[in-house]
């Protein structure tokens, strides 16, 4: 499967962790000390919630359902937008990401399939180099949302803790954790691109369904097991 040798100490900047951005968001919206958990205090609306900083094409944005209600029609919203939540003011939101936000600005978001946000989920969400909007639950396949969020500026990810959707947490992704099955433990890289978060059962169906980095886009040459540089480990 190859030869190669990749070391698991990346030459990317690490990136800041995402966390909900603490001024601009619903006015039901309540958010922890930590702005990783939203909760929406009453109603079935006024739930959006911004990243705090931009999200690149191929990032993931994990976060796990905490609280469902009843009574209501449907769920959590997810998406990105254009919008600089740095420079929105909080009172000129709306009541919904769809179709308020999307028709007041360019945001692209879609709704959950039903079922899918029950408390304790893991949902992620992301958008690809061709403008494409999927989200995966829990180990699941990959769901298509949309095939048409345009790239070229900035975008930050956009949730609308919506209906039964009472409250979300966003999720920290270890180094060390696969960022496509977010349960095995990321030990193997891909040829020539280097990219290093895959665990090997998912590194080796990506190659064999793709054989295409889902991070760069890369044509994938070979696969290899990641070596550390502390312990010396890897082949």
């Amino acid at each position: 499967m190859g030869a190669h040798l990749c070391s698991n100490a990346s030459t990317e900047a690490p990136r800041e962790a995402l966390r909900f951005h603490e001024d601009t968001k619903g006015a039901q919206v309540h958010l922890d000390a930590l702005a990783s958990t939203a909760c929406r205090r009453a109603t079935f609306y006024d739930g959006i919630v911004f990243s705090q900083r931009p999200v690149p094409p191929g990032e993931r944005v994990a976060l796990r359902v905490l609280q469902h209600e009843g009574g209501w029609c449907g769920g959590l919203r997810v998406g990105f937008t254009r919008l600089d939540p740095a420079h929105v003011s909080a009172p000129s939101l709306p009541p919904f990401v769809c179709p308020d936000l999307e028709e007041l600005s360019p945001t692209w978001a879609a709704v959950l399939p039903e079922g899918s946000v029950l408390p304790g989920n893991v949902v992620c969400f992301w958008v690809d180099r061709r403008g494409r909007l999927f989200a995966k639950v829990n180990a699941g396949r990959r769901l298509l949302l949309r095939k048409d969020v345009l790239l070229g500026a900035p975008l930050w990810a956009v949730m609308d803790v919506y209906g039964t959707t009472k409250a979300i947490q966003l999720l920290v992704t270890p180094d060390n954790e696969c960022i496509i099955c977010f349960h095995h433990a990321a030990d193997t890289c891909l040829d020539p691109c280097g990219h290093s978060h895959f665990c090997s059962s998912c590194a080796q169906r990506i190659f064999r369904d793709t054989a295409t980095c889902p991070v760069c886009r890369w044509q994938i040459k070979a696969i290899a097991t990641v070596w550390s540089p502390r312990t010396g480990e890897g082949s």
